[in-house]
């Protein structure tokens, strides 16, 4: 039986491992998915040693730059984001083979790329984590100028504070990328002059619990469109499929 699963620590709730499993069970492909919860990137050889039938793996938080060491191949996308969150494992003979990709920018760009117009030309990206790189990188790929926006002063970055009403008409388009909002902290959100927005705004949120945020319900509330990461999760998942089975390079 093929293998897939996760490393990442600590792993609580997993979409991946639900959404995979269901997937074998309903198209009758023998294989699992397991969560391997690792405290640290150093056991990733034990996982790969002990698990001769793993095909691939998804990896997240906080091993998505760490684990890049340890792979043989990376995707241009994914050095220029600096984050692997997608592993195809190939073994052949006694050689085991290690390809790095990112999905987040495959999930993002086609889930946002419906919404856009021609006017939506920047954009703010909250946060600096790893997603927000994927984000900006999607961004730049999709034609849109993204910035960074940071509760701190960093270089290249606008805070929070700088952010006027005009700020929100020329960057049209808002990615939250922090967990600012998530369940159970669901009456918070980032704090952005909300009756600046208008019909012309899209507001992105990354989170999906709730499904939809108070990030989301304020700007609503002046007429911006949203969406929430749910979707952008499905396509990365239809995307690390292809990866490990050579469907996508």
């Amino acid at each position: 039986m093929d293998k897939y699963g996760l490393i990442g620590y600590p792993l609580g709730h997993s979409f991946s491992i639900g959404y995979f499993n269901e997937k074998f069970e309903n198209e009758n492909i023998d294989a699992e998915y397991i969560n391997f919860e690792i405290s640290s990137i150093d056991n990733f050889l034990e996982i790969l040693a002990m698990n001769p039938e793993l095909k691939g793996l998804n990896v997240t938080i906080p091993y998505k730059e760490k684990v890049m060491q340890f792979l043989d191949h990376i995707s241009p996308e994914a050095r220029a984001i600096g984050a692997v969150n997608v592993i195809k494992v190939e073994s052949t003979g006694n050689k085991t083979v290690l390809t790095g990709y990112n999905s987040d920018v495959i999930g993002f760009t086609e889930s946002i790329k419906p919404m856009l117009m021609p006017y939506h030309k920047k954009a703010l990206v909250l946060g600096t984590g790893g997603a927000s790189k994927a984000i900006f990188y999607g961004l730049q790929q999709l034609g849109i100028e993204p910035v960074y926006v940071s509760r701190y002063q960093r270089p290249g970055t606008i805070q929070y504070e700088s952010i006027t009403p005009e700020v929100i008409k020329e960057y049209n388009v808002i990615v939250n990328c922090t967990p600012c909002g998530m369940y159970p902290h669901i009456d918070e959100c980032p704090n952005l002059p909300y009756e600046a927005m208008d019909n012309h705004n899209i507001l992105y949120d990354l989170i999906y619990n709730p499904d939809q945020t108070l990030f989301m319900k304020n700007g609503a509330k002046y007429g911006a469109k949203t969406k929430n990461g749910l979707e952008m999760l499905l396509l990365q998942a239809f995307a690390s499929w292809e990866f490990w089975n050579g469907i996508r390079k």
